[in-house]
């Protein structure tokens, strides 16, 4: 099996679980809980190598990833239909999927708003005050009601940002500008 057809089957497991979430969330009237809950817990792997270990790691059972994951949301206040969710992964053998879940999830609660997700990659984690400013900068190239960014942080752009809209995308990272460059004196030799 190949890469991308691996990537294909995850992110199909994501949707499904994520579309289920969202359905049973909207009904309950939870929406911005169960993301609330997601990021809680996507932050909680982020923090903790032990915890990052658990989620991708394939010699753990699924028996021992519920035990673990369930005092990790109890200890952290994670409850209700994202715990579920996440106890339920863990039981199938897919907690390694919560993540796109929680990726999936966004991007239905974005589509159910009618806003826009702007993918933004900067060298430099942004400020709150070039959050802000971007949004608003991107808010009339979105078309939506709302845009939300969903930033990454890579330091080999040196400086400036990649901003991904829909099929848009906008790269003016100093990598790119000096990339360039370099094949630019190439062809003047």
């Amino acid at each position: 099996m190949r890469v991308a057809e691996t990537t294909s089957i995850v992110s199909g497991v994501a949707e499904r679980y994520a579309g289920a979430l969202f359905e049973a969330a909207a009904e309950a009237g939870v929406i911005d809980a169960v993301g609330s809950d997601l990021d809680a817990f996507q932050a909680l792997i982020d923090e903790s190598a032990d915890l990052h270990r658990l989620v991708r790691s394939p010699i753990f059972s699924a028996e021992e990833q519920k035990r673990a994951v369930a005092a990790v949301l109890a200890r952290a206040g994670i409850s209700g239909y994202a715990a579920n969710v996440i106890l339920v992964a863990a039981a199938n053998r897919r907690l390694f999927v919560v993540p796109d879940i929680r990726r999936a999830y966004k991007a239905l609660v974005a589509a159910h708003r009618g806003e826009v997700t702007a993918d933004i990659v900067s060298a430099e984690p942004l400020t709150e005050t070039q959050a802000d400013a971007l949004k608003a900068a991107l808010l009339g190239v979105a078309g939506g009601k709302g845009i939300t960014l969903a930033t990454k942080v890579d330091p080999s752009l040196i400086g400036g940002l990649v901003v991904k809209i829909g099929s848009r995308m906008v790269d003016t990272s100093l990598k790119t500008k000096l990339s360039s460059l370099k094949v630019a004196l190439k062809e003047v030799r």
